[in-house]
């Protein structure tokens, strides 16, 4: 600062005013910004409900059976947005499907059953756990959508909302596949105790999910029985069709019996971690901790009990396979209520490999919320109409063993297990 020799008033050199000037500038253009910044969320937050959901898919007004029930796991093989397209929540889409779910009027329930096959307040309680997992802030150009709305878009239009909310519903919901507990174990035990099957938890099977000829993989590794490529699900279910247990991915090639073998159903019977409950005594002092039912895709077991099989089978045997039949038919029920609601899995389809087991382990926990609501499920979905007109029953991707598997493996214990629940069911 230069100055007078005197006590004149202190002057600013150039450079000190050019410094004040350009700071002066700054102030007032940050001041600009953050206003026109204000104005514009403020103008954003009063168009919030006519800019929501602007078209990039037109969605249907009707959606059909094979679009139903959270089909969050409907968008597995959709081709990914290009990189420079914003992230789903952020796309400008019309409403159509999500402004039909928001209506509330009489047709409301209807409505919802029609396009989810769940009610309003299920898919609202979903909507509502899942909203930290899935809502997203509004940014300074767009607005996020509003949880439910990214629901409701996994739901029907079936794109990349699958992964967030298929992570959203594993992470909220995950404790909802469970081995039974407590109270409800007792209802379990009981329930299959009444069918002839003391001390029973349940039931297992595989399915096949029909896949597009994988890429970067050995196809002949997926290519199963029926000459079609797949991946397998197994699952354990109780007599009300919830499911216990799922393990989803090994090839359509594997047997049954290697995929029980590498889940962790195998390692925690043996462990002792899935029977706990106290032992039960059968006709000829043979006691038993716990098993489930299974048919002759495995060999006989300490914890897997399945038919006698063979064609010329003693009344005991036959009787015995008759009711195990019928027990273990849960798991079958279980398949068609499931891939009747989310019939993606119906068909055969593209996919991730790597994300499908996520996916449809989302389906089985919704399987299990559902049943937990009370939804009840339409019979009519388990039948097709095929290209000649023909109506037949849905294909559950189940594959019966063509014959019963050896039972050299099986132990002497294995036998006496199920020759006293044979012969308990002969007094019963």
């Amino acid at each position: 600062m230069d100055g007078c020799d005197g006590d004149g008033p202190a002057v600013l050199s150039t450079t000190e005013k050019t410094a004040v000037a350009a700071a002066a500038v700054a102030v007032v253009r940050r001041f600009q910004i953050e206003s026109a910044a204000g104005r514009m969320k403020a103008a954003l937050s009063r168009r919030r409900q006519r800019l929501l959901l602007q078209r990039v898919l037109d969605a249907p007004d009707c959606i059909t059976t094979s679009q139903a029930v959270v089909q969050l796991c409907a968008a597995i093989g959709c081709v990914l947005l290009p990189r420079a397209t914003p992230r789903w929540w952020m796309r400008r889409r019309a409403g159509r499907t999500w402004e039909d779910l928001r209506v509330c009027n009489d047709a409301t329930e209807d409505y919802f059953r029609e396009k989810l096959h769940m009610s309003r307040r299920v898919f609202m309680e979903i909507s509502e756990a899942c909203a930290p997992h899935v809502q997203r802030q509004v940014t300074f150009y767009r607005e996020s959508l509003q949880p439910e709305q990214i629901n409701t878009y996994a739901l029907t239009s079936g794109v990349r909302a699958v992964c967030d909310v298929t992570a959203a519903i594993l992470r909220v919901y995950g404790e909802k596949i469970s081995w039974a507990t407590g109270v409800r174990k007792q209802v379990v035990l009981r329930a299959f105790l009444d069918k002839g099957f003391p001390n029973c938890h349940g039931a297992v099977d595989c399915t096949h999910i029909y896949v597009e000829k994988p890429a970067n993989t050995p196809s002949e590794n997926h290519f199963d029985r029926k000459h079609r490529f797949s991946v397998i699900a197994q699952v354990v279910v109780d007599l009300d069709l919830r499911v216990l247990d799922v393990f989803v991915g090994y090839p359509g090639s594997c047997h049954d019996i290697r995929v029980i073998q590498l889940s962790s159903l195998l390692r925690r019977a043996v462990e002792g971690l899935l029977f706990r409950g106290p032992p039960v005594t059968l006709p000829g002092g043979v006691t038993t901790n716990g098993y489930i039912l299974g048919d002759n895709g495995y060999p006989p077991s300490e914890w897997v009990v399945v038919p006698y099989g063979g064609i010329n089978q003693h009344p005991d045997e036959e009787r015995f396979g008759t009711k195990q039949k019928v027990a273990r038919g849960a798991v079958e029920r279980a398949f068609g209520r499931l891939k009747g609601m989310w019939r993606l899995f119906l068909r055969t389809h593209m996919t991730n490999l790597e994300s499908l087991p996520q996916q449809f382990t989302a389906v089985c926990i919704l399987h299990n919320i559902l049943l937990d609501a009370g939804i009840e499920f339409d019979e009519n979905l388990l039948w097709e109409v095929d290209a000649n007109g023909v109506r037949r029953r849905v294909d559950l991707g189940i594959h019966r063993p063509p014959q019963p598997v050896s039972m050299l493996t099986s132990t002497h214990e294995a036998h006496a297990l199920r020759n006293a629940l044979a012969q308990r069911m002969k007094h019963v």
